[in-house]
């Protein structure tokens, strides 16, 4: 279930604290009626103007869709251009709609666009305006067989899922990813020649990103 869903039933004691897992990411897609003209989404400008120049726009009626009418068109600065063109589907996959003709631009979880027939996955939101769901498993307090529970959470947590996962359209969290992105190594390295040795340091942090280097403040003591 939703990450911060889980993350509620743990406070009112319905959920074991320490089994919660993180197993996959969700990301927000955009898709367009099969066979027709393929938009440029690859940037925060290429979206805001496929955005502007569409005749009509929908989304889901979940937290992706709340996430597109209150927050995105509002940080693209369209929010007054594309109100009168956009409108939330309840109740039907946003890509079914798509599919019809009946909206030129879909936005809804890859997840939920990539079953649908008759559509074109464009890709997902450009990574700036990018809404990330966390789907996370944990064991029920009073459950009859936790050990049977913790068993398929770790299954699914394990790279022996990650194709499935993969394949329905989810970004997998596995323990391997996660231990790789905790892992932080430190290098110093000279920051210029007129500083003495011990002053000729910056921290370089590598992560799995570029890397970022900070300078710490030297002082001269005269």
């Amino acid at each position: 279930m939703v990450g911060s869903a889980l993350s509620k039933l743990v406070e009112q004691g319905k959920v074991v604290a320490d089994s919660r897992v993180d197993l996959a990411r969700s990301v927000i897609g955009v898709a367009v009626r099969a066979g027709g003209p393929r938009p440029d989404i690859s940037s925060v400008d290429a979206l805001r103007r496929t955005l502007l120049s569409a005749k009509s726009i929908a989304y889901s009626d979940s937290a992706s869709g709340v996430y597109i009418s209150s927050e995105l068109f509002q940080r693209l600065g369209i929010a007054n251009e594309v109100s009168g063109k956009s409108r939330m589907i309840r109740a039907e996959p946003v890509g079914l709609v798509v599919a019809r003709g009946e909206a030129e631009i879909g936005f809804q979880q890859i997840s939920e666009l990539k079953p649908i027939a008759g559509i074109d996955l464009l890709g997902p939101l450009p990574s700036e305006v990018q809404k990330v769901t966390i789907f996370s498993a944990g064991i029920v307090v009073g459950a009859e067989e936790p050990d049977a529970g913790k068993a398929l959470i770790a299954f699914l947590a394990s790279p022996a899922a990650t194709k499935a996962i993969v394949d329905s359209g989810l970004e997998p969290i596995t323990a391997a990813t996660t231990e790789k992105k905790q892992a932080i190594s430190f290098t110093f390295t000279p920051r210029s020649a007129d500083l003495s040795q011990k002053q000729r340091q910056s921290l370089i942090v590598r992560t799995q990103g570029p890397s970022r280097t900070l300078i710490p403040e030297l002082r001269h003591d005269h």
